[in-house]
């Protein structure tokens, strides 16, 4: 009986411990993300993860930023083509693709295939690598649903720019822009 006792105490001891239960929900307080967007969540909260590619001093940047949902490719998209945010731009964070027009995108067996219309000779800018650089780094960095990335243009494939200036109509991944990538 004598052994008995110790263990017996130790057990009506720990029935005693843990974390009481709330007769009602409770507001845990703190702001929360609103639901269903990719846009950045107030004041760095979300349970999701953005990556983005921003041009800084003639290299791409990643930029991560905190969502309240996973981003599907075409947030992502639309993300990357609103440009950096306040912040990001205090940074010093631009975006190259501010005189390009993206009339849609599809992604079919991990490949993205981005419509581009057509531009203004006015409109051109001499960083066009960097610009296709933010986009298929943009698309590539969540890892699942998109592999590569080609573009077409009415209807046909584009070439475009790599990392190392050479024009490619195929498909792109990261490393067609690692050397622009900012270390």
């Amino acid at each position: 009986m004598r052994r008995l006792l110790p263990l017996l105490l130790a057990v009506a001891l720990a029935g005693g411990c843990g974390v009481p239960v709330d007769e009602e929900p409770r507001d845990l307080g703190g702001p929360r993300p609103p639901s269903g967007s990719s846009r950045p969540a107030p004041d760095g909260f979300g349970t999701a993860v953005e990556r983005l590619y921003m041009v800084r001093d003639g290299a791409l940047v990643r930029v991560i930023r905190r969502v309240s949902v996973p981003p599907t490719p075409l947030q992502m998209l639309d993300d990357l083509l609103r440009g950096p945010t306040r912040s990001e731009q205090e940074d010093g964070l631009a975006t190259a693709l501010s005189t390009m027009r993206i009339e849609g995108m599809t992604v079919v067996q991990r490949r993205a295939t981005v419509v581009v219309g057509e531009r203004s000779a006015d409109g051109t800018r001499n960083d066009e690598m960097l610009a296709y650089g933010q986009i298929v780094c943009t698309l590539t960095s969540q890892g699942a649903e998109v592999g590569t990335v080609s573009f077409v243009s009415e209807g046909r494939p584009l070439g475009v720019p790599r990392g190392d200036g050479s024009l490619y109509t195929g498909p792109l991944t990261v490393a067609d822009y690692s050397n622009l990538i900012e270390p």
